[in-house]
Parts: C-alpha cells; structure tokens; sequence
C-alpha cells in the first residue's frame, strides 16, 4: 500500500521505433472535398505526422510531465488481484485544504482522456492566494490507462474503477494524516466512475461530487421522480436546451460510431491502435476537433486547416497540452492503446451501470454548449441532488482543457464560504494559513 515515486522515461529504442512507424506510413487516398464529413481529413493528418515525424520532443514533454508529483501504489482489487495504479499526488500549502480526487474524462483512444488533463488545473485547485478554497488534489490514471496497470481478467467494470478509486486517495502525510476520498471531479467515465463512488460509498467516503458532463437517460418520470416530473411537465424549454437538442442529436447520430466498435468488439480495433500511430492520431485527433468548442490548437497541437477556421496564430501561441503530446502519451502508455478500450466492453456487460439510481451525495454541475450531451436542467436533476449548477457560453467536452478557469471557478464557488458545499468535509474546508 506504499506510495512510489515515479518518473516517466521512454526509452531510446522504443522512440527510435515509433519514428520508423512514422515514416513507413501509407496514407489512404481521399475523396475530393471531403472536409470532416468523412473523418479526419488527410490533409491535416499529412501536416501533423511530418510534425511528429521530424520534430516533435518528446525528451521535452518527458521532462515537464516529471516536474509533477508523481506516484504508484499497489492496490489490490477483490477478484482481480493487485493493480499497480499510477497517480500525480499535488498537495496545497493549506493544510485544512479539501482532498479532491480528479478522475480524467474521456477514456479510450479516442479521446485525450488521462492524468495529463489536470495539468491546467492543478495549479488553480492548490492556489492558497486567490479567493475561495484550495485543494489538495490526486489525479489518478485509471486502470489501463496512462501508467497504470491493466485488468489482466474479463469483467472489469464500473464497480472495479470505483473501488481502485476510492482506496487510491488514502495516501499518508507526514505519517499521521490521510488525505481520504472526500470530494470528487470528473467528466464523461470520469463522471461514470464519481457516480459509482457516491453510490457504493457515499457519504462516509464521499461527501461531495462535481461533474462538467449530465449524462442521463432522459427527462424525469412519473414512477420515479413525481416531483421532478411535474417540475418538468411545467417547465418550457429555453433556447439553450432547444440548441443543445441539436448538439446531442448531432452526437447520437454522427458522432457514437466507436462506441458501437468499442463496446462490442474492442480487440478487433485495438490491433490497428497498437500497431499504427497514425491510425491512433487520426482516432484521436477526429475527437479533439469535433468535440471542443472551436478550440484553437495551435501549430504545435495539430493546427486543425479545415475545421473549425482557426485563429490567428503567433509564433509563441503554445498550448499547454499540444495534441502530440497527448498522442504520445498513449502511444508509450504501460499498457498500450488496446487497453483503453475495454471499458466500453465490460462496463457495458454490467447489467444497470448506466441506469444508476439517484445519489443522495451533494452534486454540482458545470454546463458548457458544446459537451456531447447538453440536456434540460430537469432531466439532469434525475442523476443526484444537486446543489450547485453554472452556465458557461462556450466550452466543450474537455472542460479541464479548454476552459479550467471556469472550471476551477465554479468547484471553488460550490465549496466557498457563500457556497453550498461550503464545510461539507469535517475539518476540511479550504481556508487556512498556507
């Protein structure tokens, strides 16, 4: 149960191997004036592989991503054996800060779902100076993802992430305290995966949970929520639910053909993810674009030519969390990119995973416009009690990216001193001398 530091490091041959990859790559042909309307454009696709190929540093990124605290424990899961589980453990310099466990959002290949995602926020949660609270902070890689180890047995599902995430957090300080699973954050599974912990082990563990993603299966009913539904029946729609209608009948319609390939034959797909980094950057890169807010990734993310127009860009316009980055965090992951797909699989054999009951557990919620899923503010009340809910005009899927401000802004009005989540924790409520 001892924590381990540690340090990320490629070595030589396996980067000598994927710029041989590079560089025996055979493009497919494409359809005069196809744009998105196909997938990844190849145009796009031509650019950033010679980017990768020729002169992206991953030795560079290598050393940003160990300036973070970094750790790995063993952490054993009942039926499954013990899972060495990889973690950035980020403390604030208040020492009655709230422990807040970050589980990153899009899991899978194709979506830029690992630690990484908190890179932007860390420094905003553990702020001791600005107002509102701070945060001590454990961003976990889920099993099979990032640096964690893999399920080596069939039947891994929601439970089992759930469990990993909930034992994680009990890390030892100063071998007297423990920073304990209190408050927890996290989009699309990761917002899955809070869901399950505020239903297996809230309250005693989890006091409070906030998601940036309201996935529900649809409005209130009759049977199970009377009140909510009669809310509802009298509630007209605004012309913000009437667009994100759109947006959520765009995704279902165009937009869910891997989760059909993912859910029922992962392994299949997984070879070519393996063994191709330019069939996993096209994976990949599709949902970056598609799924953001007309995000401008800069030159050194993937400049996107084609869709959405980009903004001017300067020649010191660098993203945080260019889109090779990222990429490559996949390509070198522990347990490679097959990995990431199995959650589909198995989270979706588990009979009523995505049909939970209500959660009792205090919940906020962070809309943004562009997420794949923008429902009524009615029907996202069926997933638990929530006490805390912002608008934002722009902003996607990838909120801890795109949008880490706002995000940020809103944990630390939830859980300010004019907040409704202010004091939940016992002892813990984020104001002290740093």
């Amino acid at each position: 149960m001892s924590e381990q530091p540690f340090k990320l490091h490629v070595s030589d041959a396996d980067l000598q191997l994927l710029k041989q990859k590079l560089e025996l790559t055979r493009l497919p042909d494409e359809l005069d004036e196809a744009g998105w309307q196909y997938g990844t454009p190849l145009h796009d696709v031509k650019r950033i592989v010679a980017r990768w190929k020729d002169s992206f540093d991953w030795r560079a990124y290598e050393t940003r991503v160990n300036t973070l605290p970094q750790f790995t424990r063993d952490i054993e899961v009942e039926g499954f054996g013990s899972l060495n589980i990889h973690y950035v453990h980020q403390r604030s310099k208040v020492e009655n800060a709230i422990p807040l466990l970050f589980v990153h959002g899009y899991t899978g290949t194709q979506g830029p779902g690992h630690f990484m995602e908190a890179e932007k926020i860390l420094p905003l949660l553990v702020d001791s100076k600005s107002d509102g609270p701070s945060f001590h902070v454990v961003a976990l890689s889920l099993p099979g993802y990032g640096f964690s180890e893999a399920p080596k047995k069939k039947g891994f599902a929601g439970a089992q992430y759930a469990e990993v995430s909930n034992v994680l957090p009990k890390v030892k300080v100063k071998k007297r305290t423990q920073l304990l699973v209190t408050v927890v954050q996290g989009g699309d599974w990761g917002f899955m995966v809070a869901r399950k912990l505020s239903l297996i082990y809230g309250h005693k563990h989890v006091k409070a949970w906030h998601s940036n993603f309201a996935a529900t299966s649809g409005p209130p009913s009759l049977r199970t929520n009377p009140l909510l539904f009669l809310q509802h029946l009298f509630t007209p729609y605004t012309l913000r639910d009437k667009v994100g209608f759109l947006r959520s009948l765009w995704f279902q319609t165009k937009g869910m053909g891997y989760v059909a390939e993912q859910s029922t034959q992962p392994q299949t797909v997984g070879y070519s993810l393996a063994d191709s980094p330019v069939g996993l950057l096209a994976w990949v890169y599709e949902k970056l674009v598609q799924w953001t807010d007309s995000y401008p990734w800069t030159d050194d993310e993937g400049l996107c030519s084609s869709f959405p127009a980009p903004a001017p860009q300067t020649s010191d316009d660098h993203e945080i969390l260019p889109v090779l980055q990222w990429i490559s965090l996949y390509w070198f992951s522990r347990a490679g990119p097959a990995a990431s797909l199995r959650i589909y699989y198995e989270v979706g054999a588990a009979a009523g995973f995505f049909k939970h009951p209500w959660s009792s557990v205090p919940l906020g919620l962070s809309y943004f416009p562009k997420e794949l899923l923008v429902v009524p503010k009615t029907w996202a009340r069926t997933i638990g009690k929530v006490v805390f809910e912002a608008e934002h005009d722009s902003g996607g899927h990838f909120a801890a990216h795109e949008k880490p401000s706002e995000l940020v802004g809103d944990l630390k009005k939830m859980f300010g001193k004019d907040g409704p989540a202010f004091g939940i924790v016992p002892g813990k409520n984020g104001y002290g001398t740093a």
